[in-house]
């Protein structure tokens, strides 16, 4: 595995916690406890992965940008949900992390309460950083 390869890797654990979550989120609605928690433990894994290699990645290239090459409206869309992205993948960490104390400490309507907001942010973030991977690398990669 070369640094190059590690957007790919990042879109798909960032793909992996998109799908731990809608399954943890199918599960909870059916009340089934244990596979719920079993897939937002996991989400939750994948994820911290996730931040690991991001940062890695981040490091190795010095930080460098990477060019968007596309033009016209897709560069306001891309743009758009780039700094939504980014905005609100700064904010879910500490809200994973509530959400998750909650859960863990068994004080389940106060886990709700947050999971309400955290859910469909890191969701958010999560269907997005795969959009974002390919809006850069494969859609509309600079030439």
């Amino acid at each position: 595995m070369t640094v190059s390869d590690l957007p790919a890797l990042n879109a798909g654990l960032n793909g992996t916690a998109a799908l731990l979550l809608t399954a943890g989120f199918l599960f909870i609605k059916q009340r089934r406890i244990l596979p719920h928690r079993i897939c937002m433990g996991s989400a939750v894994v994948v994820s911290a992965i996730f931040l690991v290699t991001y940062v890695l990645h981040k490091i190795l290239v010095h930080g460098i940008h990477t060019p968007f090459g596309g033009e016209g409206v897709i560069r306001t869309v891309y743009y758009t949900m780039l700094i939504s992205h980014v905005l609100l993948a700064i904010a879910i960490v500490p809200l994973v992390i509530i959400t998750l104390s909650h859960a863990l400490a068994g004080r389940i309507a106060t886990h709700q309460a947050w999971a309400r907001w955290t859910f469909p942010i890191w969701y958010y973030v999560s269907v997005t950083g795969v959009l974002i991977y390919f809006f850069l690398y494969q859609w509309f990669p600079k030439q």
